[in-house]
């Protein structure tokens, strides 16, 4: 059995001003989408393109720039729209106070997603292509956020058995008994391992649509697992058929991921080298 040891939040104290690590988290997700954004530009069938749609590291960091845009709008609605609307319904001034606490990965996949509708219209580019340039990018920038969130010691485990060698306990969740370090399996699952499968997917040759749509799948199938071992939200607790809120808003992910998939495969060309 582990203590969890209470990082300090605060990376770096610089007179009033203070640094956080789940600052410095977002940082490294950002330089990480850069970098493999790069890589991907060098990718068939990017690499390929030419003329007025060739791709170039000016289209990476446009659609970095709108993907933060996503993220920050859509993750802040989604949690006030997923997890407390009637809440923020009675207090909607309280939605913009994001220094607060409160996003939700869903809402802003949502927000990632209308940011890249408005970039491939803005472009004059398929959406699907925008799509599977940007999914492999992500895993790791989803790594970097679980590790902020051990960091900060929050959205920690279920309860484990005394017996587990890596149950954690977190003494500021009010009790004193082995968790799941939930944050660990999220970054090991919906980061790295989601990252290895769907970089060396993508470097194959598929369908237009289908590396997105395995995003979606992968992702939707990995957290959906992570969160039989994360603790409920405990203003919701466990819902219908005994998920959890982040359970019943994967299952949608994971049927677009299958009927994208099947979609692309009936309707679009595969992608020459």
């Amino acid at each position: 059995m582990l203590i969890y040891p209470d990082i300090n939040p605060v990376a770096l104290q610089l007179g009033p001003v203070a640094i956080h690590w789940y600052g410095l988290t977002y940082l490294a997700a950002f330089g990480l989408f850069l970098f493999l954004g790069s890589l991907r530009l060098r990718h068939a069938p990017f690499v390929h393109i030419s003329g007025p749609g060739a791709w170039s590291r000016k289209d990476v960091e446009d659609i970095l720039f709108l993907g933060v845009m996503g993220v920050i709008l859509g993750g802040r609605l989604g949690y006030c729209l997923f997890y407390k609307p009637g809440y923020y319904a009675t207090h909607p001034l309280e939605i913009l106070a994001i220094w607060q606490g409160g996003m939700s990965f869903h809402g802003g996949m949502l927000g990632v997603v209308a940011s890249m509708v408005w970039f491939a219209r803005s472009r004059q580019r398929p959406w699907l292509q925008v799509a599977d340039f940007v999914a492999p990018c992500v895993p790791t920038g989803l790594a970097a956020g679980r590790v902020g969130n051990f960091i900060n010691g929050e959205l920690w485990g279920r309860f484990a058995s005394p017996d587990l060698p890596w149950g954690m306990v977190f003494a500021h969740s009010g009790s004193l008994q082995p968790r799941h370090p939930s944050q660990i399996y999220q970054f090991l699952l919906e980061g790295l391992l989601l990252f290895v499968l769907l970089w060396l997917y993508a470097r194959r040759q598929r369908r237009q649509g289908q590396v997105a749509a395995a995003f979606l799948l992968g992702y939707g199938l990995l957290r959906f697992v992570a969160e039989f071992f994360r603790e409920p939200d405990s203003f919701l607790g466990l819902l219908p058929l005994g998920m959890s809120m982040g359970q019943w808003l994967c299952l949608p992910m994971i049927l677009g991921g299958i009927g994208l998939w099947w979609w692309a495969q009936q309707h679009t060309d595969t992608i020459r080298r």
